[in-house]
């Protein structure tokens, strides 16, 4: 499967893409299952009730990231891309009062979700961490039909079969430049003598139009760009029990009367770097639109660095936010392809270091690195994050997630700088540090990879 820029940029809806934004999909993608009628058990009566039970890193944290709402939303024909938050409110409570659903095209279907959805934490399925059995019964409570799902991170949903079979590539074998690793990016780099991104567009001009490529690239900043903003100027308290106070509009409105008395300190930009991260992750907590940059935990990493190069940047221009985003993309099918970017998988050096070593990339290349500057800059960002766990507190993706992102992105604004200083040469390839990391999450005890066992989820009382 090839990872086009519509894949690793996913418009969704917060707080994660891997427990909200995976399985709303995989509940959608069971409908069509049972609209085109395959897996019916032979026998089975008429279709009459729905069912899902949700295993490993799904049911540990799944009512931390509205799991749970997701599954049900999902069947009742929500999407993220359209998540229409006032609508799906008034289907939910219908749902909850009348215990059924109607399910697009099927009619209505029982379902009461305390009984119907099932948090099983004995039990991991083995194809992924974050697993959901989805069951479909007969009037005489039959099994009618049923699928495995694994949502494996950044929206990404794959069938156990899909799963088993599942060939991820980079870029693809029959596009232009087909590099499978950095190693190879770079080498066809130097082959053709084009930049990353100029041999990114091109494959993916192998598959759409440069027009349509043009306005996916537009949505995604505008999309970006949005929940900054949203995120600014919204204050108030964000939803889940942590009673977690939203910062980004404060913090964003003392920035901006420093900066009318110019008293403020070198080391101040730092802050505004964070604010952009704090104030798109904020959103992403309360249920906001948000784009997998290349997860929703993650989302807040990359815009922020990509407005700090806008808004801060003396040289910056507007028509180089293709080009940032397009290296940014790149680097995350090499990262997704070769490893992972799921913290049920690898722990946040996946998630919070994926989006770093993105962002690094895309502000190397618009600031006019090389090919290989690009690389060490990925390379440089993503190092600096490996080990990192994932323990969200109160399985929410809030304390230390909100944070995490401002801290990501300056390290990204860091590692860019940091190789545009050198030449490109340097120890510690990408590809081996993409290997590490996957090699990391393997050995990674599982209360660390988004449990909520371990970490700062059990060492600090929840509020």
């Amino acid at each position: 499967m090839f990872l086009s820029i519509s894949q690793v940029f996913k418009i969704g809806v917060g707080p994660s893409s891997s427990h909200t934004v995976g399985p709303m999909v995989a509940a959608g993608r069971f409908l069509a299952l049972l609209r085109e009628g395959r897996e019916v058990v032979p026998g089975a009566g008429t279709l009459s009730r729905l069912g899902c039970a949700l295993h490993g890193s799904l049911a540990f944290t799944g009512k931390g990231h509205a799991t749970d709402r997701a599954v049900t939303l999902g069947f009742a024909g929500f999407s993220p891309e359209d998540f229409n938050p006032e609508a799906a409110a008034r289907i939910e409570t219908e749902i909850g009062q009348s215990g059924t659903i109607k399910a697009p095209g099927l009619g209505a279907l029982r379902y009461r979700q305390s009984e119907d959805l099932v948090f099983d934490y004995d039990t991991t399925l083995p194809g992924h961490a974050n697993g959901m059995v989805l069951s479909a019964y007969d009037g005489g409570g039959n099994l009618y039909a049923r699928e495995t799902y694994y949502s494996t991170g950044g929206g990404f949903v794959l069938t156990a079969s899909e799963l088993a079979k599942n060939e991820l590539t980079a870029e693809p074998p029959s596009a232009p430049y087909p590099f499978r690793t950095a190693n190879e990016m770079l080498k066809m780099a130097a082959a053709s003598r084009l930049s990353i991104v100029e041999m990114k567009r091109q494959n993916e001009l192998h598959h759409i139009s440069a027009a349509a490529l043009a306005t996916m690239l537009d949505k995604i900043w505008r999309v970006m760009d949005d929940s900054i903003n949203r995120g600014l100027a919204t204050a108030g308290i964000l939803p889940g029990g942590l009673n977690m106070k939203r910062r980004a509009k404060g913090i964003f409105e003392a920035l901006q009367a420093e900066r009318s008395t110019n008293m403020a300190a070198p080391h101040t930009i730092n802050d505004w770097i964070s604010v952009y991260a704090i104030a798109v992750n904020e959103e992403n907590a309360a249920g906001g639109q948000v784009v997998t940059a290349p997860t929703n935990g993650a989302a807040g990493v990359l815009p922020a660095t990509l407005r700090y190069y806008l808004d801060h940047v003396p040289t910056a221009r507007r028509e180089m936010i293709h080009t940032f985003l397009l290296t940014a993309a790149a680097i995350g099918g090499l990262i997704k392809a070769n490893a992972s970017i799921s913290g049920a998988e690898v722990g946040c050096q996946g998630e919070v270091g994926s989006a770093s070593a993105m962002a690094a990339a895309g502000l190397c290349a618009v600031l006019g690195g090389s090919p290989a500057q690009v690389e060490n800059a990925a390379e440089i960002a993503l190092e600096h994050h490996l080990g990192m766990t994932c323990d969200p507190v109160k399985g929410l993706v809030q304390a230390p997630c909100i944070e995490r992102n401002g801290l990501g992105a300056i390290k990204a604004v860091s590692a860019a700088s940091l190789s545009l200083r050198g030449d490109g040469t340097h120890i510690v390839s990408l590809d081996a540090c993409i290997e590490t990391m996957r090699q990391t999450g393997v050995d990674m005890n599982h209360k660390y990879k988004e449990t909520s066992l371990g970490g700062l989820a059990v060492n600090v009382p929840e509020c």
